[in-house]
């Protein structure tokens, strides 16, 4: 049986597979920018950037402020961490299956080198 993450993981994973929303949230990591800020550092019209924005909003990852006609995005980071905190139970499940396959690939170069 299947056991079914989280809407917010499924939400914020959809949002982190675009590399321009990717690329938004690590200009917004240094501090926050206004829309057109971060609009001007893409090929892309400002309507296009801004679906980007509205994206990252619905998934939690930003908010934005608006301060009489200017809006001001900045990153929350708390839909990372919870994407990061679920996928370190499977980095520590691979890491104990790595590992045990490395001693396993181990045993047995040792077991033919004596045999030679």
């Amino acid at each position: 049986m299947v056991k079914h993450q989280p809407r917010s993981l499924n939400i914020t994973f959809a949002a982190l597979a675009d590399p321009t929303r990717r690329c938004i949230l690590e200009r917004l990591s240094q501090g926050p920018e206004r829309v057109t800020t971060v609009a001007g550092r893409f090929a892309m019209s400002l309507p296009a950037v801004s679906k980007h924005v509205r994206v990252l909003e619905r998934a939690g990852l930003l908010k934005r402020h608006r301060q009489g006609r200017e809006h001001r995005l900045e990153l929350v980071a708390r839909p990372m961490k919870e994407a990061l905190s679920w996928m370190e139970k499977y980095r520590q499940f691979w890491e104990g299956n790595l590992d045990a396959l490395a001693g396993y690939l181990e045993n047995n170069n040792q077991t033919r080198k004596g045999k030679s």
